[in-house]
């Protein structure tokens, strides 16, 4: 299984997301966050194996979870890495591909790109 986390601070978007997430083949969904201290702290204690990020958050940001995924492997782990996000303009999609980020997607165009994502790497994974 594919183990999913979600980091984002709209309930709605991650009752949305969630309810997805939890319907597809091969995926486990791990749950949400809606900051990054939360969310860092959740996937320390118990890593995944691809991670949907919001740039903005209730606390914190999605940049800097991804630059302490980038940055600190050893207790993280090596997630991929999903933003989906409303700042989609080329500076923050360059920003972000510099730290880390595996998979840039807008989430007012994108939610089923993002979807096909999650459900190509649960595929990859159960090839493996």
């Amino acid at each position: 299984m594919l183990k999913v986390f979600l980091i984002e601070d709209s309930a709605l978007l991650q009752e949305l997301l969630s309810g997805m997430l939890a319907e597809l083949d091969g995926v486990e969904f791990c749950g949400c966050a809606d900051g990054e201290s939360e969310a860092l702290t959740r996937m320390a204690q118990n890593p995944v194996d691809l991670v949907i990020i919001d740039i903005e958050l209730k606390q914190g940001s999605g940049i800097g979870v991804l630059d302490a995924l980038q940055t600190d492997s050893g207790l993280y782990g090596r997630p991929r890495k999903a933003v989906l996000t409303n700042y989609s303009h080329s500076t923050m999609r360059k920003r972000c591909e510099r730290i880390g980020m595996d998979a840039f997607f807008d989430k007012s165009l994108q939610i089923n790109q993002l979807i096909d994502y999650v459900v190509d790497a649960a595929r990859e994974k159960r090839a493996s």
